[in-house]
């Protein structure tokens, strides 16, 4: 009976902060901000980083990478939700939902496991400094690099096409601001078992696991820093420890919480909420917590900056 009521659904209408019509300029004054320094950083470390022959080392290969990262991410859904903080009419295409879907599902997952594979370069630079040069080879940065991509979106591009396969039945509303995954399965009337399970194996992988190298990296990082002799080398790494941990506490809290709590029905707003902070806020932190701390990047801009205007 369930599949004689579904419907061939053309578009869906994300609801988004619709409820709150008052905050809506508002939201859009604040993410459209959040998302220009989103893109002008990011933007500005990967140009400083492949202009300056000094920052051609594995770090700023990964922060370069994770730059390009965060503004596809944040890019596969903030213009479309920023028209629709000014729009009354908030729909996208079946199509559009799904292609939106996949992108914002494999830059996700590619940016748990790049985290994860920062860590562990920090911690073979800091603990391991003499084998450094020899087991961070190229080869193997292009590798660490290339295998979180291929493999989130081959995972991304499975979960997407088993969801919207999925009988739609009803209004067709997807109360989120964007085609988030387990938002449009609630529109389901058929069995999205295989799509629980999926994801569930999917956010195990990704989450949990790249989470636990990250604590384990940043742990035999400290047990090393502890034997510096010198209170200000320790009182610098300590600084830069807590720093990126807390973006990645940040990151993949509110990931957690999002995909690895039990699915219901109800559609919360602090759902949206903690989207926001992990697709949002989190890509806009990283270039500052990342970079713009470090003294090298803000040398390495500071002389890209005076080439760019003296060559003029």
């Amino acid at each position: 009976m369930e599949a004689l009521n579904s419907t061939q659904v053309s578009q869906f209408f994300l609801k988004g902060f619709s409820d709150y019509p008052a905050l809506e300029p508002l939201l859009f004054l604040f993410c459209s901000t959040m998302y220009l320094v989103t893109l002008l950083g990011n933007t500005g470390i990967v140009a400083v980083s492949v202009l300056d022959v000094h920052l051609h080392t594995p770090m700023y290969f990964f922060l370069s990478n994770l730059s390009i990262l965060d503004i596809c991410y944040t890019s596969s859904f903030a213009p479309l939700m920023l028209v629709h903080f000014l729009s009354s009419q908030k729909t996208i295409s079946f199509a559009g939902c799904g292609i939106q879907m996949c992108l914002g599902l494999s830059t996700g997952s590619t940016e748990c496991l790049l985290l994860a594979i920062m860590a562990y370069d920090r911690y073979l630079a800091i603990c391991r400094p003499l084998q450094y040069p020899v087991l961070m080879s190229h080869q193997l940065c292009l590798l660490l690099v290339g295998f979180p991509w291929v493999f989130s979106f081959s995972i991304s591009l499975t979960e997407t096409v088993i969801a919207m396969s999925q009988p739609f039945c009803g209004h067709q509303v997807v109360n989120h601001f964007s085609c988030e995954i387990l938002a449009v399965l609630k529109l389901s009337c058929g069995d999205t078992s295989v799509s629980e399970a999926l994801l569930l194996a999917g956010s195990t992988l990704l989450l949990p696991m790249p989470l636990a190298l990250i604590c384990l990296s940043y742990t035999l990082i400290l047990v090393t820093v502890l034997r510096v002799p010198s209170a200000a080398g320790r009182r610098k790494a300590f600084s830069t420890c807590s720093a990126h941990l807390t973006v990645v506490v940040l990151f993949y809290g509110a990931v957690i919480y999002t995909y690895m709590k039990p699915t219901t029905k109800e559609a919360h707003v602090s759902d949206e909420v903690f989207t926001v902070l992990y697709a949002v806020v989190t890509p806009m932190l990283n270039p500052v917590i990342y970079s713009l701390r470090n003294r090298e990047v803000k040398e390495a801009a500071r002389k890209v900056w005076n080439r760019s205007w003296t060559s003029r």
